[in-house]
């Protein structure tokens, strides 16, 4: 992992969370931070958030599961064709991983670069 992009602040978050929830964290956080070499790690809302050119994504952990959300989901369906996306607000999606075994690296890299071509795209 780019431990230069690494936060304290998620490090110390992710090392009180239960041994299931903190492997699957740590495995989404390391596909995020291999992905885009442009992401920033931030904590905001008492989670990991990662950003270029505005919010990309972020970890929400719960009791029995993680989720991995899109702060522009709602466009990023399309490109979803492992159909991995989960819900139907206005515009966050997420990915719900209750095992390591339902990570799937390729495909969630794949949403996360679309994600940050879309911010950069937004940008311009």
């Amino acid at each position: 992992m780019d431990k230069l992009r690494e936060i304290e602040e998620v490090n110390e978050f992710i090392l009180k969370l239960p041994e299931n929830i903190q492997n699957i964290t740590v495995a989404l956080r390391k596909i995020i931070l291999h992905s885009s070499p442009e992401l920033k790690e931030e904590f905001k809302w008492s989670m990991p958030n990662y950003s270029y050119k505005g919010l990309v994504c972020y970890i929400q952990t719960a009791k029995n599961h993680v989720n991995l959300g899109f702060h522009r989901g709602n466009v990023l369906q399309e490109k979803d064709t492992n159909k991995l996306l989960q819900g139907t607000g206005k515009a966050l999606r997420y990915i719900r991983v209750k095992k390591m075994e339902e990570i799937q690296p390729e495909a969630i890299a794949s949403l996360i670069h679309e994600a940050v071509r879309l911010n950069e795209e937004l940008s311009n």
